[in-house]
């Protein structure tokens, strides 16, 4: 099922203020909230990429690419991941977006353009380096909100269920989903 021509994207997160401790590190059924995105990418994509920021020291079973800026924003990890990625399409999965299948990552990425995005927001998603130019000229204008970039680029919307999408912002949430 793993596609040689697609590449996924890890954004292990940033500061997790809410959160009270790094996402990454949190555990729903055994494993790792990082360790579950990783292997779930796995089984859509032949190639994976971890990008985050090195200075936040996160003991990770896989390499980290360092975002290579000052903001912690998605828009910079999903740049780096884009930059660092050897397939021209990737899917980018977010950590905190645990319950996300291969299934639909895979439909996100035969449906981009230059994106492909739930139709409730940016990530996850699927992205070309075709949308390189818009988000790294967003990036450098310190206009960080992904959302606003994707309204920029030729996007799809993707039915993708509600349930796939549910996102960890607090302990709480983590342990309503275990």
């Amino acid at each position: 099922m793993a596609r040689a021509d697609l590449t996924g994207v890890l954004l292990v997160g940033g500061a997790s203020r809410r959160f009270g401790s790094p996402k990454a590190l949190a555990k729903l059924d055994g494993e790792t909230l990082a360790e579950r995105a990783w292997r779930i990418l796995g089984e859509a994509c032949s190639h994976r990429v971890a990008v985050g920021k090195a200075a936040d020291g996160l003991e990770l079973p896989f390499p980290l690419v360092d975002d290579g800026t000052d903001v912690r924003a998605a828009l910079a990890g999903v740049v780096a991941g884009l930059r660092a990625a050897p397939t021209d399409l990737c899917v980018i999965l977010p950590v905190d977006t645990p319950l996300m299948s291969a299934e639909a990552l895979l439909r996100l990425a035969d449906a981009c353009v230059d994106a492909a995005v739930p139709a409730t927001g940016p990530l996850p998603g699927a992205y070309r380096r075709s949308a390189l130019p818009v988000l790294e000229r967003r990036l450098a204008e310190g206009l960080l909100t992904l959302r606003d970039a994707v309204d920029e680029l030729n996007a799809r919307r993707v039915e993708v269920d509600a349930a796939l999408l549910v996102n960890v912002n607090t302990p709480d949430d983590l342990r309503r989903l275990g």
